[in-house]
């Protein structure tokens, strides 16, 4: 673990990301030696930094601390945090702060080979999803709507659940983002008002750009999803997973499914 290019673990009781989930942060997948897609990565940190008035670190400083950790770390799970770094107490920003950058490696997890392709079993959380525009599509550190959620369960049989707001809009997982495939077109959640806007959506959107395969970002119902001819999720991790199981629902073709993944996997860098 790396703090502000130092080895170590340790921050400031007085850190606002520590007090108040003031801040943001990034997880890249590594394998051998290199982080992919890490520029979009990059992109969306400068991104929610602004949103949240957070000076984002230089990119040359951050590749450098970057390529360092995949000299001793080429393959596992790398995450990014940035904080806007020490205040004195109360909500109210510091005029002029220097923000803490974390960074921190882990294993990559050991799922089952077969969710890739034959799907996962997901579960409705009764969890809903408040709305905040200024913080959608946000990756920010405040992710308390989420562990909730992912405590729902158990069940290591059940790789992931689904999310709907308060105003019963299907909206993600609770890691990853959703699509639904019907009618010959695909289908990802607006998240104007709430959730997160991972690099995984983004590659998923601009594959059917290329491939002229209609798609539609809008509001989309529990009824609707269950409808769908095919469902899958996608993160930094994971990649992409269809879902054959869903509240009594089942599928076994994913054929959209098993294009995107194929192409997201070569296109891997």
């Amino acid at each position: 673990m790396l703090v502000n290019g130092k080895q170590g673990n340790l921050i400031s009781i007085r850190d606002r990301g520590l007090l108040y989930g003031d801040g943001v942060f990034r997880t890249l997948r590594a394998s051998g030696g290199h982080a992919l897609h890490w520029p979009l990565h990059y992109q969306k940190l400068q991104h929610d930094c602004a949103s949240l008035g957070i000076a984002c670190p230089d990119l040359a400083l951050l590749s450098a601390e970057l390529n360092n950790l995949l000299d001793l770390h080429p393959d596992g799970a790398i995450k990014l945090i940035v904080t806007r770094g020490q205040g004195m107490r109360g909500y109210a920003p510091p005029a002029r702060s220097e923000p803490t950058i974390i960074w921190d490696v882990s294993p990559l997890p050991d799922y089952p080979d077969d969710w890739a392709t034959s799907g996962i079993r997901a579960r409705l959380c009764q969890l809903r999803l408040g709305q905040q525009q200024h913080l959608a599509g946000i990756k920010h550190l405040n992710r308390l709507e989420n562990v909730l959620a992912a405590g729902e369960w158990n069940d290591a049989d059940i790789a992931e659940g689904l999310l709907m707001d308060v105003a019963g809009n299907v909206i993600s997982g609770t890691r990853s983002n959703l699509f639904a495939v019907s009618q010959g077109k695909l289908i990802t959640p607006d998240l104007s008002r709430c959730g997160v806007a991972g690099v995984q959506r983004d590659r998923v959107i601009a594959w059917a750009a290329k491939n002229s395969m209609p798609l539609q970002i809008r509001d989309i119902s529990l009824d609707e999803v269950l409808r769908a001819g095919e469902l899958f999720v996608v993160n930094s991790i994971i990649g992409l997973w269809p879902l054959r199981e869903l509240e009594q629902n089942h599928w076994t073709d994913f054929p959209i499914a098993a294009q995107v993944r194929q192409s997201l996997e070569e296109t891997d860098a």
